[in-house]
């Protein structure tokens, strides 16, 4: 019996992010050895023409087909990989070059399922496929996004998102992993995917929920006086951080405090604080046998029950159920209580 294949079409264009498009076919590339069921994908790069495409990065790309061919075939998934131009103000737009969205348009209904990834979630949103709907892209163009397309429920947070009719949108370049195992994970399962991910040495896959940034690289504060407090906050996590103790410490006061983080971080004190504890605990649930409990005392969460209401929070999941999915060196097991 020979191997089923899923036809993954991916579009391309002139000056497409060469890692949007190379990305998921490694990954792709990895499920006929990771089972033992005669079933894969098969990757075709189409463009309007069959003549070399220019990504970029200046790595020039031979198109398999054009888009035009492969319209009769059933294709499973259409890839939509994105790109930006900068202009000489250091400002970022989109690519949204009318043939391909058209392309794309005439497309997406023949067509199972239709992601994009990265900023290709624009092309989507001119071709009317993501109206109605809740859609990522890349941090840097979320509020252009929201901007040229206001019947788009734009979140610029999560890794990606899955809605409802088959459409998948990818935040930034390197997330197109996590949205490529995701989409293997829905073809042939959660145990495939694992293994997919372990030949590649990454995690299963982020939750569609867990957010593009790191809280320590959140954003870059213009004071020295804040970034100090940031530094003390994420040395001191296990402690008893109130405003009041953060205020004497930046020698403000508790008011001028919460302008300082509000101006400097879009934040509040108290958010960001458990921002950062959560994003502590996530790491010792990936990478140890910790119990709860020693989880949110070492975190500064005093309870499990105040450990599990701010994943909930800030995760939508528990943390037994992001250690469930996220375990990546688990050496020795203990029973956790939640």
């Amino acid at each position: 019996m020979g191997t089923v294949n899923r036809l993954i079409v991916i579009v391309l264009f002139e000056g497409v992010d060469l890692l949007d498009v190379t990305g998921p076919p490694e990954v792709f590339s990895l499920v006929p050895r990771e089972t033992t069921e005669g079933v894969g994908h098969e990757v075709v790069l189409a463009a309007e023409t069959q003549a070399p495409v220019t990504t970029a990065a200046g790595v020039r790309i031979l198109p398999d087909t054009t888009l035009h061919d492969v319209g009769p075939r059933a294709i499973d998934t259409l890839l939509v990989p994105g790109s930006v131009e900068v202009d000489s103000e250091r400002r970022i737009h989109p690519i949204t070059e009318p043939g391909t969205v058209a392309w794309v348009k005439a497309l997406a209904p023949r067509a199972r399922r239709v992601a994009s990834v990265c900023v290709g979630a624009h092309i989507l949103a001119a071709a009317g496929l993501l109206d109605g709907k809740r859609a990522t892209t890349h941090w840097s163009t979320a509020q252009r996004l929201a901007a040229d397309h206001p019947a788009v429920r734009v979140d610029p947070d999560p890794i990606f998102i899955r809605e409802a009719g088959g459409v998948w949108t990818g935040a930034g370049i390197s997330a197109c992993l996590d949205l490529s195992l995701a989409l293997v994970a829905e073809d042939f399962g959660e145990q495939v995917a694992l293994r997919v991910a372990r030949r590649l040495v990454m995690y299963l896959k982020r939750p569609g929920g867990q957010s593009q940034f790191s809280v320590p690289l959140e954003q870059v504060s213009t004071t020295r006086r804040i970034e100090d407090l940031r530094h003390h906050i994420l040395s001191h996590l296990d402690q008893r951080l109130t405003v009041p103790d953060l205020a004497a410490y930046a020698h403000v006061s508790d008011r001028q405090l919460t302008r300082i983080f509000r101006a400097e971080l879009g934040t509040t004190p108290h958010a960001y604080i458990e921002s950062a504890r959560v994003e502590m605990a996530g790491n010792l649930l990936e990478t140890t046998d910790d119990t709860l409990e020693r989880v949110a005392s070492v975190c500064g969460f005093g309870t499990v029950d105040t450990l599990i209401r701010a994943f909930r929070r800030r995760l939508a999941t528990t943390p037994s159920e992001y250690r469930a999915r996220f375990r990546v060196a688990p050496s020795r097991r203990r029973s956790d209580t939640v």
